[in-house]
């Protein structure tokens, strides 16, 4: 959203809103803008999030492998069961099939679990469209 729409959306000069924007980007609150796809986007690609378990001393060799992969959306580190957290994107089931292969080569990787996303029942606001 423009600086001019949100002004208006709030109801303030538009010199007030870069002046708010401005000290939240100093301040550390607001770190940088990013794009975010849109539905239209997404539509026909395939998502998954992929549960890792890593060997305890391979976890920064197995997140360096894994930054290399394009279609890998996110990574996090979790507690329980599995070390890794993973959410993927591929155009096809063939594609996908080939990143988790890519995923399950890595050194360091002990098992891993994919869950394939089938369809988006609750969207909170400012999440990606599903």
């Amino acid at each position: 959203m423009s600086v001019a729409v949100l002004a208006r959306a709030l109801n303030v000069a538009r010199s007030t809103v870069q002046a708010r924007l401005e000290r939240l980007e100093s301040s550390g609150i607001i770190a940088g803008y990013t794009l975010r796809l849109g539905s239209a986007a997404a539509k026909g690609r395939i998502r998954a999030t992929v549960l890792l378990s890593v060997d305890p001393r391979a976890q920064a060799g197995v997140i360096t492998r894994l930054r290399a992969i394009a279609e890998l959306d996110s990574a996090h580190t979790t507690s329980g069961r599995f070390d890794l957290l993973l959410q993927v994107t591929a155009e096809t089931t063939a594609a996908l099939d080939d990143i988790l292969d890519q995923i399950g080569a890595i050194p360091g990787i002990r098992s891993s679990e994919s869950l394939i996303h089938l369809s988006q029942k609750v969207q909170r606001a400012g999440q990606q469209d599903a």
